[in-house]
């Protein structure tokens, strides 16, 4: 399973690159890069009956993903998430099919796992001694995570106010941890400067290539799941939006290996009410979205004021068909809660918007009962034990008390 990477082309000016170089963004214009395939070369070996030879994690779409030498292919485990009906709740939404991708399952507990298990092994490939990157809390994890995997030193600059618990899985990988008075954004000015000055490989949301390649796998497990086809509607919380550019890239080199048709699914970037830059732009008609002023919000990863990727979000999301939706930060509390109660599956506040988002599109009309849906469940809601119920308040029983079995024990 040979990568097919050739080159690297931006995609604002089209401007091409030598792969097999360390790159950040377009030395012309200042674009994203985008990796780019010998797709007729991956038609040869990649087919779908052949797939089940291969392990189930992501490194089994080798062929379209840019590490070249196995040995720099860095895992542990990453990829094969469940895709799980959700019966109950589809009736309580009426809709025919509701689907739920975990990608809690990943290492690290959320699906930033994959982006940084392929940027961090291509890093080291092309000699990377140390890398850095800005998160809001998960993206710094599987960054620790995959560094400590590789042998190489990580830095990782977060919002002072980045759960605890995230700083301390950190640190547990042995990261260097640096919290930042600010936002995400002022993290990566930091690492911006300091990379250049330290020698470190930047690693920052599409500020180089290879997280996107790693994201798109999401799309490509998503549709051989399926059985080869897409669903109607998939629907996303959205930060820096790699994964909306990543499977959407996913979906366009499937249909030129043939495994698709041109049908794509409607895609829904969700956002919250204190922070919903892209959201802004999609409803104005705005192909690039405003920095947002005074961005606040419970779910950390969605507390993204700006993103390098605008244009690439915004464009994918419109030629779906697709919309964007914000929601408030009751409402993506109440989603977490109701897919743990209702589907035993406990996520993140950032998942818990994609089923806000859901509530408000039925009520609209923008979906219908016919509509096949996927919901994009990025995160563990163990990372987050402030937003979870307080167990302090379930009562402390006697069980040799005659009224032991008399209690509710849905007292908490």
């Amino acid at each position: 399973m040979d990568s097919a990477l050739t080159h690297l082309s931006c995609t604002a000016c089209g401007a091409e690159f030598a792969a097999d170089e360390l790159h950040s963004t377009c030395s012309s214009c200042g674009g994203v890069l985008a990796a780019c395939y010998d797709l007729e070369r991956v038609r040869r070996t990649f087919h779908p009956d052949r797939l089940d030879e291969r392990p189930w994690n992501l490194w089994r779409y080798a062929e379209l993903l840019p590490v070249r030498q196995m040995r720099f292919r860095l895992t542990l485990g990453e990829g094969g998430t469940p895709l799980l009906t959700a019966e109950r709740l589809a009736r309580q939404l009426g809709l025919r099919q509701l689907w739920l991708k975990d990608e809690s399952r990943n290492p690290t507990g959320s699906f930033k796992a994959r982006g940084l298990a392929v940027a961090v092994s291509r890093a080291v490939e092309l000699g990377a001694q140390a890398v850095a990157l800005p998160s809001a809390g998960n993206a710094a994890a599987a960054l620790s995570a995959y560094a400590a995997r590789a042998g190489i030193p990580a830095y990782v600059f977060v919002p002072a106010d980045t759960p605890r618990t995230i700083l301390a899985e950190c640190l547990a990988y042995g990261a260097q941890v640096y919290r930042v008075r600010g936002l995400i954004t002022d993290c990566g000015r930091l690492v911006r400067r300091l990379a250049a000055e330290r020698g470190w490989v930047d690693l920052s949301t599409l500020r180089e290539p290879y997280r996107a390649e790693g994201k798109k796998t999401m799309g490509i497990e998503l549709i051989e799941q399926l059985g080869w086809r897409v669903p109607d509607v998939i629907v996303y919380p959205t930060g820096g939006g790699t994964g909306i550019v990543g499977m959407w890239k996913a979906f366009s080199e499937l249909e030129m290996l043939g495994l698709l048709g041109p049908e794509r699914p409607r895609l829904v970037l969700v956002q919250p009410e204190g922070c919903a830059p892209l959201v802004h732009a999609f409803h104005e008609g705005r192909s690039s979205a405003a920095p947002w002023d005074h961005a606040t919000t419970v779910a950390p990863g969605l507390r993204v004021p700006m993103t390098i990727g605008d244009r690439l979000v915004l464009e994918a999301v419109r030629r779906s068909g697709g919309t964007a939706v914000a929601v408030s930060d009751a409402a993506l509390l109440a989603g977490v809660r109701l897919l743990a109660s209702t589907e035993g599956v406990l996520v993140s506040p950032e998942a818990g918007a994609t089923l806000a988002a859901i509530l408000a599109l039925r009520e609209s009309g923008w979906l219908s009962p016919a509509d096949e849906v996927v919901l994009f469940l990025t995160g563990n809601g163990l990372k987050h034990p402030e937003l979870l119920p307080d167990a302090d308040h379930c009562p402390v029983l006697d069980p040799d008390a005659p009224e032991f079995m008399t209690q509710d024990s849905r007292a908490c």
